[in-house]
């Protein structure tokens, strides 16, 4: 007997394990009906998984342990047991910026540290500060993006202006100079530098290697009944696996490419496929780990991601830090239900070393937040 899982995404290059799924049979060889329903936003899907609406979704890393802690939402208790990918995002200056951190210094583009303290450069000379979109709150472009600007000595609160947009209009809102900044997930920074628009300045594989961009979010509710839970993790243990593969990346990317998936060039998603990005200054870079789905232990969830969120949460003032908080948050990424429906040996994947080379601590997460010069104090009252 088929049975029938809707999944909601947003359209990226990182939901290609959900698509690979439907597309290539693996849900329906595991007895699945696996329909697929296309989000205009994150805050949409959000919405979606949280009153129902969906089965599970493709969802930011951080957005599962805010709706199980009832951050920024209402209070919806969520579980992963399935890591989609690593990698996947970018940050993007406009051109003019680009410009004036090259007037500042010539080597500002050398790496994401040296961009990072040219554009701080640039922070300290402006009258007005700049826009910079990441497109949510509980997400890693937020998280990368204020962590980045923070090493500079940029403060996201203070100095910069930080706003959230949909990943699809980043590439408009960037050419309507609405923003002077994004981070983001592919396709849409090499839209956008292929546009003429901006550059690559940094890249998630480079301030974060290895890091758990997207997972699969279930309602606890839906975990209750294990069998569907388990067909889905099996198929997309599959998927995630073909999906890997360089050999299968033009088929996969022709199918991203459907209107109905991400409606971009299939070139442009087969390039990002295999690391292969253009900057937008005359550089290129190629690293065969800007994103990846099953290698390395990708898909093994662990408690560390959760409490990796929730260090950032409390970082930048999105929650009160408390142990109740901690100790759930912690329990959202569920690697016992990973095993249960993929049992395989090994060792899960090891939290990355930023590019500061100071190392997350999930045994003491209130040391590794004092390690920190830059940060935003909890306002109950700032808090919707």
């Amino acid at each position: 007997m088929t049975e029938r899982v809707v999944a909601a995404f947003v359209p990226l290059v990182d939901c290609a394990v959900l698509v690979a799924a439907r597309e290539q049979g693996f849900a329906a060889a595991h007895g699945l009906d696996l329909e697929l329903v296309k989000e205009p936003s994150w805050a949409s899907l959000r919405d979606h998984l949280s009153l129902g609406h969906v089965d599970c979704a493709h969802a930011l890393a951080p957005l599962p342990v805010a709706l199980t802690l009832g951050v920024g939402h209402v209070r919806v208790d969520c579980i992963v047991p399935f890591i989609l990918n690593r990698g996947g995002n970018a940050i993007t200056l406009a051109t003019r910026v680009v410009d004036a951190m090259r007037t500042v210094d010539a080597a500002a583009l050398a790496g994401p540290a040296q961009a990072g303290r040219a554009l701080a450069e640039v922070v300290r000379t402006r009258a007005e500060p700049l826009i910079l979109g990441m497109v949510f709150p509980f997400s890693n472009h937020n998280f990368d993006l204020r962590y980045w600007l923070a090493a500079a000595g940029v403060h996201p609160d203070r100095d910069v202006r930080l706003v959230a947009i949909p990943p699809p209009l980043m590439v408009e809102s960037l050419a309507a100079g609405l923003v002077d900044c994004f981070c983001v997930g592919e396709p849409w920074n090499s839209l956008a530098v292929a546009q003429g628009l901006g550059s690559i300045v940094a890249t998630q594989s480079q301030l974060f290697p290895g890091a758990a961009e997207k997972v699969l979010a279930v309602r606890a509710a839906f975990a209750e009944t294990p069998e569907p839970l388990t067909k889905l993790l099996r198929a997309l243990d599959a998927a995630a696996a073909w999906a890997d593969e360089p050999a299968n990346h033009a088929a996969l990317s022709a199918h991203l490419a459907r209107p109905e998936y991400l409606g971009v060039a299939q070139p442009v998603i087969e390039a990002v496929l295999g690391g292969r990005l253009r900057l937008g200054f005359g550089g290129a870079q190629v690293d065969a780990d800007f994103v990846y789905f099953h290698r390395r232990a990708a898909n093994v969830p662990s408690q560390a991601n959760g409490l990796w969120a929730y260090a950032q949460m409390a970082r930048w003032g999105q929650l009160e830090p408390s142990d109740h908080r901690q100790r759930a948050a912690a329990r959202v990424f569920r690697p016992d239900l990973y095993r249960r429906g993929v049992p395989v040996g090994g060792l899960d994947a090891p939290l990355p070393l930023p590019f500061d080379r100071v190392a997350f601590s999930a045994v003491d997460v209130p040391a590794y937040l004092r390690r920190f010069p830059l940060s935003t104090s909890f306002n109950s009252q700032l808090t919707i």
